[in-house]
């Protein structure tokens, strides 16, 4: 008899549901339609084969995060869950170096004493103490490097950032979350063309994404534009430049909106200059990182365009 295990508990599982067999034993899940439609009960296998109805409708990111429906999941196998919440425990890791990258944006280096398990583009909460926090996303990759690699926007009178910025040093300990979010490169699908669009350090997530494509060999088109009022505002240009000189299938378009350019840099609104170069982005994968209503605007927009909303990633922040 399978049996689903929880909160280091065992309880036997026949002919039953995962939600069905943890309520019926006085666990407490978020739960609301029991269908399989409203996504509330979610919960994620830390061990064991999830059926595969349980992860029907869901987004190609949760499922590669063994995220499933426990209302719809009738288990055939033993299988340990957990709430999503519970995998937020907080971590100490070391400053490694800190560097401005643009006037505005900090480059953070962090080194975790244990194994951080983490995919390029997501984000974990940085502790400055136990009510001061913030997200950043990571821009590094686990196959490439052992340090994670934060961007760092330093936000007038911000309490996270200003600390970081003028206080961090290399050698100090700092604490942080395990890594959340959605938006990475999931591996599949190696000959679909993807399209990424950000604004100032919303370049971050994108940074790890690109390069975890690249690693694992994704032979499609990958365009990177990235935006910025002005040029000050770019970062990371050198390294996204030797990218696109080393692999013919990525492409990187700097775009500002206002000021003078050169002959690398392209002009205008980010978003309606990757439409402008990509007016049909039927089977694309899309992520939108970056300012809120450039996120927002550009969702709906590269949906118009023909992206389906399953293909579009978006993570917006200040």
């Amino acid at each position: 008899m399978p049996k689903v295990i929880y909160g280091g508990q065992s309880y036997d599982c026949e002919e039953s549901s995962v939600l069905d067999c943890l309520t019926a034993q006085g666990v407490s899940v978020p739960s609301s339609c029991r269908s399989g439609l409203c996504q509330t009960c979610m919960m994620k296998a830390v061990s064991g084969k999830i059926p595969e109805k349980a992860q029907a409708g869901l987004s190609d990111a949760l499922v590669a995060q063994n995220y499933f429906l426990p209302c719809v999941c009738t288990p055939q196998e033993d299988l340990e869950v957990i709430l999503p919440d519970a995998t937020s425990g907080k971590i100490q890791v070391q400053v490694s170096s800190i560097e401005y990258l643009n006037a505005d944006i900090v480059g953070l280096k962090l080194k975790p004493a244990l194994p951080f398990e983490y995919r390029p583009g997501q984000f974990i909460n940085f502790f400055k103490d136990e009510t001061t926090v913030r997200s950043y996303s990571l821009a590094s990759v686990p196959e490439l490097e052992e340090d994670l690699f934060l961007n760092v926007r330093k936000v007038p009178s911000g309490l996270v950032s200003g600390w970081i910025s003028e206080h961090l040093k290399p050698g100090d300990t700092v604490t942080i979350s395990a890594a959340s979010g959605n938006c990475f490169y999931v591996l599949g699908k190696p000959e679909q063309d993807i399209l990424l669009i950000g604004t100032g350090s919303g370049l971050a997530p994108l940074y790890g994404i690109i390069r975890a494509a690249l690693h694992h060999g994704h032979r499609g088109r990958i365009s990177l534009y990235h935006g910025s009022y002005t040029t000050d505002g770019l970062y990371l240009t050198e390294e996204l430049r030797k990218l696109a000189q080393s692999y013919s299938n990525f492409s990187y378009s700097p775009c500002v909106s206002e000021g003078e350019t050169d002959e690398h840099i392209r002009q205008g609104m980010v978003l309606d200059v990757a439409l402008q170069d990509n007016p049909s982005l039927k089977g694309w994968r899309v992520f939108l990182c970056g300012h809120p209503e450039m996120v927002k605007s550009a969702q709906r927009e590269t949906f118009f365009a023909g992206a389906s909303m399953r293909d579009i990633f978006a993570d917006p922040f200040g």
